[in-house]
């Protein structure tokens, strides 16, 4: 192979779930652009499982929780890597495959890590920060637009689809696609690709007491109400308990009530809701709670095997969409320009979004009344799941 063609390269993946899903499009163009290269992705252990079966990668590496950087350097060095592409940000990625001795470093040029990279790629343009409003702007963003105060229940915002003004260059998406054209890739967007096999969907089935098969007389929806940023990112657990009665009335829908360890008691409390209401319905359907009972794979089966997700802007979003599985999202304090599922123009994602003045904050917690997500109406949560499971 030609010396300057990489035979062993080293993606430096990035740490949450959703960053990660959104960096499957630029996996793809790498392995397009170096088809005979050995590909190995570094990723934290929590996300493992997944890149499993991922036709872009040849070996998965982990790191550990607390694992030094050095440590990790240490075995990284064992592997002869000649290129070494850093997705994330961080001083410490790039630390890394510094400490590792690999050749060629490709990342983000940042003031503070340039010195470890061989390769430091400027911002691309169209970039745009995520920059977190203090309480100030967010009074003036008020201020300027009196008109959308409209009372405790916020009447007067608009609430619609977002749609993306073509080209988006600000998703994130683009960020990683940067990186793999400046090793010459193609820079155009690909839907993220995610990867669950048939055994993994029946074993999945099987454990949960589901069917593998999708019947339309009892379809399974998936509800996931949390959002480890902050409540910021969450609709009121109410209204999920409303639109999961509304719609399982109308569909005779199984909830599979989804989510992490720290959201097992919002995962409760509209379990029981929807038990009670099961009871009181006499009905066969109602729904299975499995916040924090999941694997990784667990997940991603149970969301392949999920007419619809309703959820918050998560990572299990990112997931659902990357399985070709339709998503209901309303957004409030983040930016669907920055951070939507899938690709623009996906008829299967559907994202609400209310005209507050204030939103996008990037907040953790609201300084005010929380209009971005009061303002989102149940009916609309509704509509978007029932447009989305039609035949």
């Amino acid at each position: 192979m030609n010396s300057s063609i990489p035979s062993r390269i080293l993606v430096r993946g990035v740490n949450w779930l959703g960053d990660a899903v959104m960096t499957t499009p630029a996996l793809q163009r790498l392995r397009e652009r170096f088809p005979q290269a050995h590909i190995t992705l570094l990723t934290h252990e929590k996300l493992a499982g997944l890149w499993l079966h991922h036709p872009s990668l040849d070996r998965v590496l982990t790191l550990a929780g607390g694992e030094k950087p050095w440590t990790v350097a240490r075995r990284l060095r064992a592997e002869s890597f000649d290129l070494a592409l850093v997705l994330p940000n961080s001083p410490r990625s790039a630390l890394e495959t510094w400490l590792a001795s690999v050749p060629r470093r490709l990342g983000l040029a940042r003031p503070w890590r340039n010195w470890l990279l061989t390769q430091p790629v400027p911002p691309r343009s169209g970039h745009l920060e995520m920059h977190k409003r203090s309480d100030s702007e967010i009074q003036h963003a008020i201020r300027k637009n009196p008109e959308a105060l409209g009372g405790t229940q916020h009447a007067s915002l608009h609430v619609s689809r977002f749609t993306f003004q073509a080209p988006s260059l600000a998703h994130h998406i683009h960020s990683y696609l940067h990186l793999t054209a400046a090793l010459g890739a193609k820079s155009e967007p690909l839907p993220p690709l995610l990867s669950i096999t048939p055994d993994e969907l029946k074993a999945t089935a099987s454990k949960y007491g589901l069917s593998a098969q999708s019947d339309p007389a009892a379809p399974i929806f998936a509800l996931n109400p949390g959002a480890e940023y902050g409540p910021a990112k969450r609709w009121p657990i109410d209204r999920f308990i409303e639109a999961a009665l509304q719609i399982q009335k109308q569909t005779y829908c199984t909830w599979l009530i989804l989510g992490g360890s720290s959201d097992i008691p919002l995962a409760t409390q509209i379990h029981s809701a929807l038990q009670s209401e099961h009871s009181s319905l006499f009905t066969l359907h109602s729904s299975l709670l499995l916040a924090g009972r999941t694997s990784l794979r667990e997940l991603m089966a149970l969301l392949k095997l999920s007419r619809v997700l309703v959820t918050n802007d998560t990572g299990p979003m990112h997931v659902a969409a990357a399985l070709g599985t339709p998503v209901v999202v309303p957004f409030g304090s983040t930016s669907p320009e920055l951070t939507a599922p899938g690709l623009p123009g996906d008829p299967r994602l559907h994202i609400l979004t209310a005209s507050a003045p204030c939103s996008p904050c990037f907040r953790r917690s609201c300084p005010i009344d929380f209009r971005c997500m009061t303002s989102i109406p149940v009916s609309s949560v509704i509509d978007a799941v029932l447009q989305s499971v039609q035949p």
